[in-house]
């Protein structure tokens, strides 16, 4: 087993329906290392922390009499343990987190697999792929900024050959929670509107987001495009850009709710989770991975 020296910044969290798996970006041999006692959670479908070091402990001298290599590839570096300090953990790369998988023989093993090899046939997970790919091709560099062509241009990246309406305003009324999103006869003019909104400060940028957020231009998918439209105004007029990382679902779910009568819970939300990384690869994933997070169901 063997420790990395360098201090870890950048970390993702990934979501494995509603449990973390936690991953840190290793700069010098380009790659992730994910959380072991997270996987294990998992695969175990168990959320006591003690219990999964147990097992791990267990499952590591089992591996070792069997003259497994596993146990010996793991590495350790410093995690924010559930008391919320950090502390040294066992971590695996991407091969050492599919040989894990391997000795977890059930369902969840095979569906985690899917999951972790971004194998999900699921919409969300075609979908959350095309997010991925668009930072990675450098197309997000040729999208609109702040406008509704550029809204549209990234709903039908994201979900193109998936919903036959990808990147096509609605044409009917939507409404979610009891609350009545933009009706859909007026929504040409009112997307005119938001357009035209100033977007030269922070406080602009919010309310325009906010507003189009009410306005809900697509019948599927407006979260998940809306927020790298907002990221993409914050990047060009401010410089900034939001780790969603910071911004829990529950909380950010509620401010957007209450955003309609009041946006002042969802702006110091924002506003408290700004960050300068606007080039960084690791946290454009990491925002995908919150962002698409936040629009699963309980």
């Amino acid at each position: 087993m063997k420790a990395l020296e360098k201090n870890k910044s950048k970390i993702s969290i990934r979501f494995f329906g509603d449990k973390e798996v936690r991953a840190v970006w290793d700069e010098t041999n380009n790659k992730w290392w994910f959380s072991v006692l997270d996987i294990v959670g998992v695969l175990n479908e168990q959320n006591d922390y003690s219990k999964n070091r147990n097992y791990w402990k267990y499952l590591k001298a089992k591996l070792k009499k069997e003259n497994n290599e596993l146990g010996s590839d793991t590495t350790q570096l410093k995690l924010i343990a559930p008391d919320g300090k950090k502390r040294l953990s066992d971590a695996l790369d991407s091969d050492g987190v599919m040989e894990l998988a391997r000795q977890f023989p059930n369902n969840k093993a095979m569906k985690f697999l899917d999951w972790f090899t971004y194998s999900d046939n699921s919409i969300d997970g075609q979908s959350k792929k095309k997010a991925y790919t668009l930072f990675e091709s450098n197309l997000i560099d040729e999208i609109e900024v702040g406008t509704r062509r550029g809204l549209q241009q990234i709903h039908a990246y994201l979900f193109g050959g998936l919903y036959d309406f990808a990147g096509q305003i609605r044409q009917k009324n939507i409404s979610k929670g009891g609350f009545q999103f933009a009706v859909a006869h007026f929504l040409g003019g009112t997307l005119r509107q938001i357009e035209q909104m100033p977007e030269d400060t922070f406080d602009e940028i919010a309310d325009k987001y906010v507003e189009m957020n009410i306005a809900h231009p697509f019948m599927e998918g407006n979260g998940r495009s809306t927020r790298i439209w907002l990221d993409l105004m914050l990047k060009k007029r401010l410089k900034r850009c939001v780790d969603w990382s910071k911004i829990s679902k529950n909380d950010y779910l509620n401010a957007m709710i209450h955003s309609a009568v009041n946006s002042a819970k969802i702006k110091n939300l924002l506003h408290n989770a700004l960050t300068d990384e606007i080039d960084s690869r690791e946290m454009f994933m990491k925002g995908i991975d919150y962002s698409y997070y936040y629009e699963e169901n309980e």
